[in-house]
């Protein structure tokens, strides 16, 4: 008689993808305030132990948390008014006159204004204050972080003293400075310098009180990073010599994809390659680097673009579309190897191993046990059977109903071809009125050992949800909900589909 194998004793986990700039605050964008707090209290009751965001870098041009002006800062629009008062750093009265923000949309450029404001009135308290223990964590957070926190504030004072322009377009002196040029100038706009020290000791301060408060609930956070650096940042402007550039410091290259599910002509990211001869030289001490301090904020880390470490394609710089670039080999195995011998083995990383995978990259991915991604509307898209198609999911990977890039569930079935509505509907066993739910099920009965959520497709929400659409420059990122959305009978459902599929 043929035996029932046993219940794999793996643990199987389940969350939701949020970022914080979605979530409720009368400030025009998300923080780590009240509504951040109450998002995770809502992941605790759903039964959930997994929240992830996206790239929590300071934002710039089309304010994408993909182009970042730090791989190691953060973004300063998520600190909490709120939080400011309960440390004595604003009073009520500074919060008096907020403007009339859209609760359901994100405009960053009167946020930094308006937020601006606040914070330098935080700033100057903090120099008056006589918390000793505030300075005390203030004084061990310069020193804990010292080696990419001075070059970043040393790069925002002087951006803010240029209009804000990209470094690119900075008198010569400042675009290639010397380190005793470096100290001149820190002394020169020591003022400017400490208003952004302090901003990411806020940030920080706030974040670590978030994130234990997730963990204390069993709620681990899977964090984001981009492969690739923004050209106007100082990550570029510091370490030159570890990026594919010109003597004048432009891209001989930039990063991209060619055609694709997205896009016709392939996304052109424009990024500056790494220089990965110049990157072993160092033993991959920036990368080291980079990995270490981002599992200080995350429990688990995703790598965006993960093929691009088996090889990357490369455009020339000055091409208008990413059509013209060519694949070439990235540093495989041996990056990997030397953060293993600096971090230890068994890393939490995911890699987004999405659009052109090849066999390299999959033996990549597969030797160091990260696990990959499945994304459920992939899998209806395409008239065969593919990967995607949870029948063909394997335990060591990540199953989402749709990711930051993709349309809501729901949109996407509003848009899909009528072969692909009726493939899912079919697969699913479902009607149209129930899809988004339909996918969620889905997903979480999966053998994946992971499964996400967007928030959107719990709110069954439709494509004006939608967090990023690829290839246009402008209106992403901006959504947001309000706090009666949170409805508590999606929050049982879940729960209870959690429980019957043992996450």
């Amino acid at each position: 008689m043929m035996e029932i194998a046993k219940q794999s004793e793996t643990p199987r986990f389940s969350g939701i993808l949020a970022h914080p700039s979605s979530f409720p605050s009368p400030y025009g964008i998300g923080d780590f305030g009240p509504g951040a707090y109450e998002f995770i209290d809502y992941l605790e009751k759903a039964g959930q132990t997994l929240w992830q965001i996206l790239p929590l870098g300071p934002t710039g041009f089309g304010d994408s948390p993909y182009q970042s002006f730090s791989a190691f800062a953060g973004q300063t629009l998520f600190i909490s008014p709120d939080l400011l008062v309960e440390d004595h750093l604003l009073s009520e009265a500074d919060l008096c006159h907020v403007p009339c923000f859209d609760p359901e949309k994100v405009d960053y450029g009167a946020v930094l204004v308006y937020k601006k404001r606040l914070f330098e009135t935080a700033y100057e308290n903090f120099k008056s204050s006589k918390d000793k223990e505030l300075k005390k964590d203030y004084d061990r957070f310069c020193q804990e972080n010292q080696e990419w926190l001075f070059d970043y504030a040393l790069f925002m004072a002087i951006k803010d003293s240029c209009g804000g322009c990209c470094w690119l377009e900075w008198e010569d002196s400042m675009r290639d400075p010397s380190l005793a040029l470096k100290k001149k100038w820190a002394a020169e706009h020591s003022e400017a310098v400490g208003y952004h020290t302090f901003l990411q000791f806020l940030f920080l301060r706030q974040w670590t009180r978030l994130k234990k408060y997730a963990n204390d609930r069993n709620i681990r956070i899977i964090g984001d990073i981009p492969i690739f650096v923004s050209p106007d940042s100082v990550d570029v402007w510091a370490d030159k010599e570890l990026y594919q550039l010109d003597s004048r410091g432009y891209p001989l290259a930039v990063a991209g994809v060619p055609p694709d599910y997205f896009s016709a002509t392939g996304q052109l990211w424009g990024n500056p390659l790494y220089d990965w001869k110049a990157h072993k030289a160092q033993g991959y001490q920036w990368w080291i680097r980079r990995i270490a301090h981002q599992l200080k904020l995350v429990d688990i880390l995703r790598i965006d673009h993960f093929r691009g470490f088996s090889a990357y394609w490369a455009v020339p710089y000055g091409e208008e579309t990413a059509v013209k670039g060519k694949w070439i080999d990235g540093p495989g195995a041996d990056l990997f190897l030397a953060i293993e011998q600096a971090l230890g083995k068994g890393l939490p990383i995911i890699a987004e191993d999405l659009g052109i995978i090849t066999e390299d990259v999959e033996k990549l991915r597969d030797r160091f046990e990260f696990p990959g991604m499945r994304v459920l509307q992939f899998a209806f898209d395409d008239p065969n059977d593919n990967v995607m198609m949870p029948h063909n999911h394997i335990e060591n990977c990540v199953c989402y109903t749709g990711t930051h890039d993709n349309d809501t569930a729901k949109g996407w079935y509003d848009t899909a071809s009528k072969a692909a509505q009726k493939k899912a509907r079919g697969y699913m066993n479902t009607g149209a009125a129930d899809i988004s739910w339909a996918f969620i099920r889905t997903a979480l009965a999966s053998v994946a050992r992971y499964a996400v959520i967007p928030l959107q497709d719990v709110m069954s929400l439709g494509s004006k949800a939608r967090m990023n659409y690829p290839g246009h420059p402008q209106g992403n990122w901006c959504w947001r909900y309000t706090s009666g959305q949170l409805d508590k009978d999606w929050q049982a459902y879940l729960r209870e589909l959690t429980l019957l599929y043992h996450r």
